[in-house]
């Protein structure tokens, strides 16, 4: 017998696993690069900016694409790019906080929900059936309309609104958990109600929690571009992509580019932050193929 036929299979783990089904799904590859690399930009916007997001400058209103301004400027002579890049840093932390927020809600109601199941189970996901039937836009246009829009009340109003379909994916996912073999040894070495939702629940149902996670992302940054360009958002001169589209709207037909740059930012990261949740969905996706 070769030595090769002897040799033992490469034992890979479930994190090589899900890399390796994450590397098939090429568009979410693409993807995590895109809203990585937007990122990275964006946060980096005080050393890459070639101006201040602010920095008005009467003698270039409205100037096309140029090499002194690659995306042109604005109604006040600033530049698109700049605003852009400071503006995404707003857009891109709402989506990430109001997910964060909106996310760990979620999991916490529907946890709790699916864990003790009977009255609590009832009451929660009643709780939930009825925030769920509020529509959501709407009721953000009049909370913001009574309050000061800064981009942390945002990330705020967006996440507590935003909890719903997480809790009822984790409360499916902690039914069918919570009869599993090691829940019970746990119960059976007396750890406590909290400890079996924390350690052994929760952990494994991040599958459908970080899916959600992310896919609330996009919606999240939909939700401020919205509310930002009715007015309701986050105020200029502080720069969103909403806003952005906002001041852009009466000189759609003859200044383009004050639109067109500003709602592709909002496609690319919306689109790549979709894809980068489906592929995710199948990375975690125990059921998938492992060979």
């Amino acid at each position: 017998m070769s030595s090769a036929a002897e040799a033992p299979l490469p034992v890979v783990g479930q994190r090589g696993l899900f890399w390796r089904r994450l590397r098939r799904h090429r568009l979410a590859v693409i993807s995590l690069f895109v809203v990585g690399g937007i990122s990275l930009l964006c946060l980096a916007a005080p050393l890459l900016a070639p101006f201040d997001f602010d920095a008005i400058d009467l003698g270039s209103i409205r100037r096309p694409p140029s090499l002194g301004h690659w995306l042109g400027t604005d109604d006040l002579g600033r530049d698109l790019l700049t605003r852009i890049l400071y503006g995404g840093r707003i857009s891109i932390l709402i989506g990430l906080f109001a997910a964060l927020i909106g996310t760990g809600f979620g999991s916490l109601v529907g946890a709790v929900a699916g864990y003790y199941g009977g009255r609590v189970d009832g009451a929660l996901m009643r709780f939930t059936d009825v925030v769920y039937s509020i529509p959501t836009l709407p009721l953000l246009i009049v909370l913001a309309s009574y309050s000061q829009a800064g981009a942390t009340s945002m990330a705020v109003t967006i996440g507590v609104l935003s909890w719903m379909a997480t809790a009822r994916v984790v409360r499916a996912e902690v039914l069918k958990i919570r009869s599993m073999e090691y829940v019970e040894a746990a119960r059976g070495l007396g750890a406590t109600n909290a400890r079996i939702i924390g350690r052994h629940i929760l952990p494994n149902a991040v599958g459908p929690i970080v899916v959600g996670a992310t896919l609330a992302v996009g919606n999240a940054i939909i939700l401020e571009s919205s509310l930002s360009f009715l007015g309701l958002g986050v105020q200029p001169p502080t720069p969103t992509w909403g806003n952005m589209l906002m001041d852009a709207q009466s000189t759609m037909a003859s200044q383009p580019w004050l639109s067109i740059f500003p709602g592709m930012a909002i496609l690319l990261v919306v689109l790549a932050v979709n894809f980068l949740g489906d592929g995710l969905q199948d990375a975690l996706d125990p059921r998938a193929e492992t060979r």
